[in-house]
Order: structure tokens, then sequence, then C-alpha cells
């Protein structure tokens, strides 16, 4: 077996030009299997190797300088990650084939433009690593260092777009979650790398002895352990509970996308809302035992505020002391004397008399989704963003807490506002959970809404609150702030979720006390281990 594995060493490291590249591209797209749905969390411990003896292949070619060095090195990692971001993203080309006639002529720019672009990143990082490279342990540091700083940067660059960070591959189950709540997703990349990457040690007689070798295997085993042991420590001492008076009721409509925005059936659609809210539960449960309905992103293809019979509707329908928590467009006016509003994609609470008594807006915008960069000039070449609003959403100007009145606070979040680790909330008040709302109806049953899901569930975990999620199309759900599903209603079908709200966890997370600082203390250590010299005895 090591015999063939050197082999298969030696064979990546002679290839080169478009045969390297091929290499680096199908390494990366079988990579992208690690994320969920498929969860093959043990694949990428085959994969990175790879990448490692592409890299060696790459820093054996002759270098005429700086830049030649440095293009040597970002080729492997572009390469990877394309096929990475290529085969883990291509369901984003689905959203506009929704309204083909409009939006087909985008669909090359989301399939294979984007990925070419986030590809970019690992690019630079392996350009860097290149500067580094050395044939010893330290090159994985120094790879893993460079990559982690890569998926952070990928997280703010351009307003940000972290989806598919390579860590997530190590959260797939509760039980190995948990060292989110200390490193965050960005710190644990490092590791995460560092592990994967380490088979192209313990298989290479060129790393040295069987001894060494035994040595680096046994580093391994220790990170491991620590990351699983960690889990399993905090899991089974969790504090497990629900908060008193309070009772959910997630409405998941399942409409599709093509009619969701259709004003010729917003009464139909309206009426499907108010039918699944007041349906039995699958206990027996009735809407006047519960004390939150909450809807969906943009449940209306109308604004709210100009529908009094909408609101009167949802104020007959909701029994004494129960409230709505709904997504809904809100419009404001521009300025005091002008005709133009602003809008907003907005949470909405709504009381039992059909009276809106708060509001939030989404601060984090999806580019191309819900406004254009440049928008007036692009709008005037006739090119819309998919949710076609005139002018753009506008963005909210700060994230706050909402209050119900009964039950503790609870920060909103909408659609991807949820995958930004780290920059969720500030410093302010703890809430005591976290309401997703989001429309994945765009992306029909593909893995995009799983993936979406694992970011959302990986949030309230790192901060330490049960995240509640309800989906136009699903996945809706009520999970723990340790990570575990307590309820929850499958992709695509039409239902309710009934539920209690579980507990927080007591005090603050690590990660929620010094957020991303932990990230730059991780990416400090493997970088001064990864370019430390190693002394050698005579």
């Amino acid at each position: 077996m090591t015999e063939k594995i050197e082999q298969f060493e030696g064979w990546l490291i002679l290839l080169s030009g478009w045969h390297r590249h091929f290499g680096a591209l199908f390494a990366g797209a079988l990579t992208a299997l690690a994320m969920p749905p498929f969860d093959l969390f043990f694949l990428p411990a085959f994969t990175f190797p790879v990448l490692i003896w592409l890299m060696d292949g790459a820093a054996s070619e002759p270098d005429n300088g700086l830049l030649t060095k440095l293009g040597h090195g970002f080729l492997p990692g572009f390469f990877f990650g394309f096929g990475y971001f290529l085969a883990g993203l291509w369901w984003i080309g689905n959203a506009l084939l929704v309204e083909a006639e409009s939006f087909a002529w985008a669909w090359p720019l989301a399939v294979i433009a984007l990925p070419a672009v986030l590809a970019i990143f690992w690019g630079i990082a392996t350009a860097l690593s290149r500067l580094f490279w050395n044939g010893e342990l330290r090159r994985l540091f120094i790879l893993a260092a460079f990559l982690c700083l890569a998926e952070y940067c990928r997280s703010i660059v351009a307003t940000g777009f972290p989806w598919n960070t390579i860590s997530y591959a190590v959260y797939f189950h509760p039980l190995v979650m948990q060292s989110a709540s200390v490193i965050g997703i960005y710190g644990m990349t490092a590791f995460a790398v560092l592990v994967y990457a380490l088979p192209s040690v313990i298989f290479s007689h060129s790393s040295g002895t069987v001894n060494k070798r035994a040595l680096v295997a046994v580093f391994g085993l220790v990170l491991i352990s620590a990351h699983v042991g960690f889990g399993v420590a905090r899991y089974s001492l969790r504090e497990t509970g629900n908060v008193e008076e309070v009772t959910l009721r997630l409405v998941q409509p399942a409409i599709d996308q093509a009619e969701k925005f259709n004003r010729e059936k917003e009464s139909e659609l309206f009426q499907r809302y108010l039918d699944l809210s007041v349906s039995e539960g699958k206990n027996g449960q009735k809407l006047s035992d519960v004390t939150h309905l909450i809807w969906p992103e943009s449940a209306f293809p109308f604004l709210l505020t100009e529908r009094r019979d909408a609101l009167s509707a949802i104020g007959a329908m909701l029994p004494p002391g129960v409230s709505l928590i709904t997504g809904a467009a809100r419009a404001e006016q521009a300025t005091i004397s002008g005709p133009e509003s602003l809008v907003f994609n907005s949470i909405y609470v709504i009381n039992d008399e059909g009276i809106i008594v708060s509001a939030a807006d989404k601060v984090h915008l999806v580019p191309f989704g819900e406004y254009l960069p440049f928008q007036e000039t692009l709008e005037a070449l006739g090119i819309e963003q998919l949710t076609k609003m005139q002018g753009g959403f506008e963005p909210g100007s700060a994230r706050k807490l909402l209050e119900t009145g009964i039950g503790p606070s609870f920060l909103p979040l909408i659609c991807y506002e949820i995958i930004f680790s780290g920059s969720i909330w500030g410093d302010g008040e703890k809430p005591g959970w976290i309401l997703n709302l989001t429309n994945d109806a765009w992306f029909g049953y593909t893995p995009g809404p799983f993936q979406h899901l694992r970011q959302a569930v990986l949030r309230g975990v790192e901060e330490g609150v049960p995240v509640v999620r309800v989906a136009n199309s699903g996945i809706s759900g009520i999970f723990t702030a340790y990570g575990e599903t307590q309820e929850s209603l499958a992709l695509s079908q039409m239902g309710i979720v009934d539920g209690n709200l579980p507990i927080a966890v007591p005090g603050e997370t690590i990660f929620r006390q010094y957020g991303n600082t932990i990230f730059w203390a991780v990416f400090l250590i493997f970088f001064v281990v990864g370019v430390s010299p190693v002394q050698r005895k005579d």
C-alpha cells in the first residue's frame, strides 16, 4: 500500500502544465463532497495530499524571480479551488433559471465565473505558501495558515461570500460541532487543512524515517482526539431545557419561486399562510397553544403596510397573546418632498390585533439578488437583480434585537446574513435566540439549502444560543445552542413545525467573547511554526 502511494506521489509531483491543473481541478471537485448533504468528511484526507504533492511539483519548477515563483504556486491552488467551488456551488445557477427568459444569460457567470473568482483566494494562498515551501512538515503549517487567511478574506472582500468554508467538513454532527464555540470556523480551518494534509507526510518516505512519520501520525491523532474529545465532553455536560411559556409554530408554505411574487396569485398564496397557521399540529396542537407564529422571508407579494385587509385578516386569525413574526418588504419615503420610496427586506412583529409593533431591516444584502453594484448604471443598461426591485433594496443601518412581549429577545437575521461568522452581532446584550428567515426556493432540491442550514446551525453553536430557522421551501426547524435538531421539516415539504424554544448556553462562549481575534492568533501560530528554521544537530 505504502509503495503504491509513493508511486502516486511521484507521478503527481512530475505532472506539469494542464495535466497538473486538471489533477488539481479534479481533487478540488471531489473535496466538495465533504460538504452537506453528502458529508463525506474523510474525503479531504485524500484530496489535500494531492494538492500538497502538486505543490511540491510546482515548487521544483525552475524560477526566474519572484513573479515566476508566485505564478507556479498560484495555479495549483487556483485550480483546486475552482474545482471545489464549481462542484460545491453549481446550484446557484438554479436561481437564474426560475425566470430563464430574463436571467438565463447570466447562468455562466453564476456557475463558472463566481467559482473562478472565489478560487483566486485559494490561488493567492498557495502562491504565498510557495514563497516558504519546503519538503518538510512545516509546509503543511504554511499552507494551513494561508488557506485559513484566504477563507477569512473571502468573508469580507467585496461584501464577502464565505460559503462552504472548508472547516464545515469537520462539523458534520453535534458531537464534533462544539469546538466552534471556542475558535469558530476560520480558526478551525487552519487545523482542518493541517490534519487533512498530514497523510502527505505520513505515507511518504521522503518525509523522513518510519519513526518520524509515526510521530506525525500520532500528532494528527492527538489533534483529532482533542477536537472530538472536547465535543463529547461539552456535549455531555450541556444544560438542556426549554424556555418557559414560549411555544413556537413555524410555517413552511413551500411556494414555488416562480409563483411567489405573482400578483395574480397573491390572495391564494396569502390564504395558504392563513390555512397552514391555523391547521392542527401532528400532536393535536392548535394555534391557540403557541405564543409565536413565524412565517418565512418575504412572505407577501405586496407591501403589508398598504394592505389593511391583510393586517385585519392576520389580527382575526391570531388568538389572544399570540404574536406573528414574518418576513416582508418595508417601504419608507426617501425624502420629505420626493415621491420615491426606499424598500427594505424586513422582519415584522405583529400582535394579536394585527398591529405591527416592531421591525428590523436586513443589513447585509445579496449582491445581484437584492441590489446591483453600480445600480443606476446597470439598470440603464437593462440589467436587473433577481428580485426585479427597481432601484434595489436598501440595507438596514444596524442590527437590533426584537421583543414580542413573551420570552427572551431574539436576533433577526434574514437569508444569508447568518453565514458571516463573528459578525452577526456586536458586544451588546446577548439574544435569547437567533431567528433566521429565508427563502431557499430559488435553488430547488439541491445541496444549497442543506449547506445553508449547516452554516445557520453553526452560528448558534458559536454564539451559544438556539437557532430557529423558517424557510419558504425548507429546511425549517428548531436547533439547540449545541447544534441538535429539536424539530424540523424536510426540504420541499409543505407544513408546520411546532416546538419549544431551547434555552441558551449560560454565560458567554469563548468565541462570543473574543470572536475572530482567536482566528488571528491561530493564523500567527501556524505561520510562525511554518517559517521557523529547523535546528539540526551535527
